[in-house]
């Protein structure tokens, strides 16, 4: 598949603290940097039973574009759903300037890399253009036809 169909499409990117850190992620903290971008943005906390646990759902527009996600504190991650690499690094960015403590390492992974059963992979700290590089070179290895 060549670059520009790559880069258009669309599935849901996973993040998460690289094994062993934490991002001392709450529903509380999200919410609060959620509604400093916009206090009308969409978010629902369900508070889940023993087995599927809490998840806060929530929308967020970054560079024009509206994006859905879930977050959960255990496990701790944050996903962005139906995402380009584009729009995923640019979740990314907001991400390490209002939710991952610095020095933090983060973890993605998408949708069809998880099927695939794909590690997940560190997020480099890198400019956009060659985090959405990393992105589409992980849909690659996907084996995406």
């Amino acid at each position: 598949m060549d670059a520009s169909h790559l880069a258009e499409l669309r599935t849901m990117y996973v993040f998460t603290p690289i094994e062993g850190q934490t991002w001392g992620l709450t529903y509380d903290s999200l919410k609060a940097r959620l509604l400093e971008r916009d206090p009308d943005e969409f978010i629902r906390i369900q508070e889940g039973g023993q087995i599927r646990g809490s998840a806060m759902h929530y929308g967020i527009t970054l560079e024009g574009e509206e994006l859905e996600g879930y977050a959960r504190v255990r496990p701790e991650g944050i996903s962005i759903l139906d995402s380009t690499a584009q729009a995923a690094a640019n979740f990314v960015g907001w991400l390490r300037e209002h939710v991952v403590p610095e020095g933090v390492a983060m973890t993605f992974n998408t949708a069809w890399g998880l099927e695939e059963d794909l590690p997940d992979a560190t997020v480099p700290e890198v400019t956009r253009p060659r985090l959405v590089a990393a992105f589409l070179a992980h849909l690659e290895a996907t084996g995406l036809e």
